[in-house]
């Protein structure tokens, strides 16, 4: 297949890049290098087109399938009108070259638009949004729907999502880089008071499968794609001491964003499993594992 793979100089989009090109499709990333870096392109076959797709471009080539991961993706981004029109602009413009091509169309949701909502976190309930990040992926989930009816496009809500290629994103990188970071460094690692909070981390091998996956949904929708398992802060710290050999106590600091802070996710992953074939495959432990070698 002719796949595009829009922000895949950045994290996930460089991810599900590289497992594509080495299955053998024939891959074209877009991306304008704002927040991506050049180390995470693709060092095989794969094209590589510097684009703002929040501004009007045209690709000649065949295209039979789309995977949009391009976005502002850090929440607390100090522009939320700028969040908001890249966004959805990107989206629209993703849309409109996706049903010109006639081709497939999987993009990144977030899971942030469940907010404080209860746990395990469903598809269909009801949305608590924190910040202008959650508001433009639910503003994309719904616009998305307009067009189930013309074409395949599957939208994945993504839990804590971590593993190789996410040091670039700096203080947006996930809980696990960070802690693993000064843990490797000797120092104990900070985490927001008690530690009781929970996250469901998926590994972001875990993630690219789903995302390859949706290609094949059953039908088009929005999909969580997470463990389903939630983990505390505190527990993590254990496992990575377990996993790093050391015996670092957690240091509690207060959290300064409390009004705007997911204090738990865990995500049900029922519909990712029915409509996607999709079940996580590592374990957190075996995950933090792998990751922390590279790191």
């Amino acid at each position: 297949m002719d796949i595009i793979v829009t922000g895949g100089a950045g994290f996930i989009g460089s991810n599900v890049a590289g497992e594509l090109e080495r299955r053998g499709h024939r891959v074209t990333i877009l991306d304008n290098l704002s927040t991506g870096t050049k180390g995470n392109l693709l060092t095989g076959k794969g094209k590589f087109q510097q684009v703002d797709i929040t501004r009007r471009f045209s690709i000649e080539s065949n295209v039979d399938a789309i995977i949009h991961e391009a976005a502002i993706t850090d929440p607390r981004f100090s522009d939320d009108a700028e969040m908001l029109r890249a966004n959805k602009e990107g989206f629209r413009n993703i849309i409109a070259l996706a049903l010109q091509k006639k081709a497939k169309l999987v993009y990144a949701s977030s899971a942030g638009l469940y907010g404080n909502g209860p746990v395990p976190m469903k598809e269909n309930q009801k949305k608590h949004l924190l910040s202008a990040y959650a508001t433009s992926k639910l503003w994309m989930d719904e616009y998305a729907a307009q067009h189930y009816a013309e074409m395949h496009i599957v939208g994945l809500r993504y839990f804590n999502v971590f593993g190789p290629h996410e040091a670039h994103k700096g203080r947006p990188a996930s809980m696990v880089f960070h802690l693993a970071k000064q843990m490797k460094e000797g120092k104990r690692p900070r985490i927001f008071r008690r530690g009781e909070q929970l996250r469901d981390h998926i590994y972001v091998k875990d993630a690219v499968q789903a995302t390859i996956l949706a290609l094949h949904a059953k039908k088009s929708g929005v999909y969580n794609v997470g463990t389903g398992m939630g983990t505390s802060f505190n527990r993590l710290v254990e496992i990575l001491n377990e996993v790093l050999g050391t015996c670092l106590k957690p240091e509690y600091i207060n959290n300064p964003y409390a009004e705007t802070y997911q204090k738990n996710t865990q995500a049900d992953t029922t519909l990712a499993g029915e409509m996607l074939g999709f079940k996580a495959q590592y374990t957190l432990t075996q995950a933090i594992a792998e990751y922390v070698r590279d790191l």
